[in-house]
């Protein structure tokens, strides 16, 4: 896939589509503004370390780029509703500092992997927002966002692909397992974290890290180059006539 051309494509459909209407204003319990919060926190990062990283290759760099200020439109739209609903935003939170540090200190295919367990994460939460929630600007915005991590994470991926492509097959399984040994703790720290939100949103804390889990296999098996195997159809035997043998 030419991800560039599919960044470029939806920078311009950014760029002729209307924000949200704010004016509308929004209502967000104070368990799920806690939590928007904290995530609003979590998009707003500069990105300057990975488009650092990214350098060499023309193609990347400029996706990424677009990638880097596709997520600032979400901390943006995340302001804007907490806004709406008559929140501030917040300067900092552990988990986003915790995440931002690992990610500096590692080369870009590492930072990568830790990056696409924050993507996974949001798909989760960005769906049970959108699903969840009874206020129409919350349901937009959510769905907006969302609608980018469901291209950011198969972006990663075909990266992750490539970047793992020369790595013997008993390397790979055992980086496999560390990877998914801190997503659980990520998942399960998430479903700690925003807990009270989850469940305001009719999803519970083990629902949340079995989702998440669900989504990080489909991520790994697109790394690996597995191709989902259609399922067998059932054909049912026909009902032989009573009374011939």
């Amino acid at each position: 896939m030419n991800w560039l051309r599919e960044f470029e494509a939806e920078a311009e459909r950014r760029r002729r589509r209307e924000d949200p209407p704010w004016s509308r204003g929004a209502r967000l319990h104070p368990d799920l503004a806690r939590s928007v919060q904290r995530f609003q926190v979590g998009e707003a990062g500069d990105g300057a370390n990975l488009i650092a990283k990214a350098a060499g290759d023309d193609g990347y760099l400029a996706a990424v780029k677009l990638f880097v200020a596709e997520e600032q439109n979400h901390a943006r739209m995340l302001a804007e509703l907490l806004k709406a609903a008559g929140v501030p935003t917040i300067a900092a939170h552990w988990s986003d500092t915790v995440f931002v540090r690992l990610r500096r200190a590692l080369g870009l295919r590492l930072e990568l992997m830790v990056l696409l367990i924050a993507e996974v994460v949001a798909l989760r939460y960005y769906r049970a927002l959108r699903d969840g929630t009874a206020d129409p600007l919350v349901t937009q915005v959510a769905a907006r966002i969302l609608a980018d991590e469901e291209r950011h994470v198969p972006f990663h991926c075909d990266r992750l692909r490539a970047g793992f492509a020369g790595l013997p097959r008993a390397g790979r399984a055992t980086v496999f397992g560390a990877w998914r040994v801190l997503l659980l703790g990520v998942a399960v720290t998430v479903a700690a974290d925003h807990g009270p939100a989850l469940r305001r949103l009719g999803v519970g804390r083990l629902v949340f890290v079995a989702d998440v889990l669900t989504a990080f296999e489909a991520a790994l098996a697109r790394i690996r180059g597995d191709e989902p195997k259609p399922k067998p159809r059932h054909v049912p035997k026909r009902a032989r006539p009573r009374g011939l043998v």
